[in-house]
């Protein structure tokens, strides 16, 4: 199981200051450094920033939108990113939600699952420069069939020589179908507040499913898990700093009844409080729908407590299949942090 860190500064620190001490996380055991991308500042950007002040870890893109770029600029960026860190880069992508792509980017949230597998087969056609790049699928079409546009486009190759033919990518996925396609197609599954004694009653058909189809050149799924961590006997309490977190994703993020998360809560055994959390922080009641988020919930989904806990966690989810752990490392300074990296390295290596 690889450790990876979110590569975001802490406090208000800029990226450059935070970059600072990569290195340092490097030694002690991170192998993967995401960029997350959300609705703020582009990942793509930070992605270059982050390969330059790296030198042996892995960067992911957590994630790039399908709906805000073309399939091919995609293909070009991941191409790009893999040039400037040696191979290093893995590519996240993810559909988001109709909040986020209609409300903040202005395109319409239709066919995510249609969209994800044409996206990944054009990005490996672009990448693999067999040939001029011809798609014609149900949502994209490369280039524009006659009737379409000038009529003066014509199929083109990449111009630049890619430094692997073969960039791996992370698919974050939640449904059954997209689970199944995740399988299927990708590299990697990215999914989200994960409770590993529930994985397989949630996710486990969908798996198999998309499992049975899966090219067996692209190996073993690559599954991606994010907790918060904190190791010692009086930190329990720290786990209480994933409420508001919890709440946003459960409560806030889409619409009612077109909240995937809101959906994974409650498939998860906690339908009861996912309603009631949604329905606070809709009304505009923050503060108590964080309150309302289950202790059991936050619990099962971090990494933080005694020595023995922290071990018994990392079992789980090795056992349920989890390959790369991101994690959120809660200390007060860099100091701490590391030592928490070193740490759970060191509880890892004895499973």
């Amino acid at each position: 199981m690889r450790i990876a860190l979110g590569a975001r500064p802490a406090g208000g620190q800029r990226l450059s200051a935070a970059a600072a001490g990569f290195a340092d996380y490097e030694k002690a055991g991170v192998e993967l450094f995401i960029v997350a991308e959300l609705y703020g500042f582009d990942a793509v950007s930070r992605l270059g920033y982050v390969a330059a002040r790296t030198t042996r870890a892995h960067i992911a893109s957590g994630i790039l939108q399908l709906y805000s770029r073309t399939p091919t600029l995609l293909a070009m960026t991941a191409a790009g990113l893999d040039d400037v860190s040696d191979g290093r880069f893995e590519l996240g992508i993810g559909t988001s939600g109709p909040q986020v792509i209609e409300g903040f980017h202005g395109v319409p949230f239709d066919a995510p699952i249609g969209r994800t597998r044409e996206t990944i087969e054009i990005c490996r056609q672009v990448w693999r420069r067999e040939g001029p790049v011809t798609y014609q699928g149900k949502h994209y079409a490369v280039p524009l069939p006659a009737g379409q546009g000038t009529g003066l486009g014509k199929p083109l190759k990449m111009v630049d020589h890619p430094f692997r033919d073969r960039i791996p990518v992370t698919v974050a996925a939640i449904g059954p179908r997209n689970v199944t396609l995740t399988a299927e197609l990708a590299e990697g599954w990215m999914p989200p507040f994960y409770v590993p004694e529930k994985a397989s009653d949630v996710w486990g058909a969908s798996l198999r499913s998309g499992i049975t189809k899966r090219d067996p050149g692209l190996g073993q799924l690559d599954v991606h898990v994010g907790a918060s961590v904190a190791i010692g006997d009086d930190v329990a309490h720290l786990r209480e700093l994933d409420r508001p977190l919890r709440a946003l994703y459960i409560g806030g993020m889409g619409a009612r009844g077109r909240n995937f998360y809101n959906d994974l809560a409650c498939r998860f055994g906690y339908a009861d409080a996912a309603a009631r959390i949604q329905d606070l922080y809709l009304s505009g009641k923050k503060k108590e729908a964080e309150a309302a988020v289950p202790a059991d919930l936050l619990a099962k989904t971090s990494l933080i407590g005694p020595e023995g806990y922290v071990l018994d966690r990392l079992s789980a989810l090795a056992e349920s299949g989890v390959t790369t752990l991101s994690v959120r490392p809660v200390a007060q300074d860099q100091v701490g942090r590391l030592r928490l990296i070193e740490q759970l390295r060191g509880l890892i290596d004895r499973l």
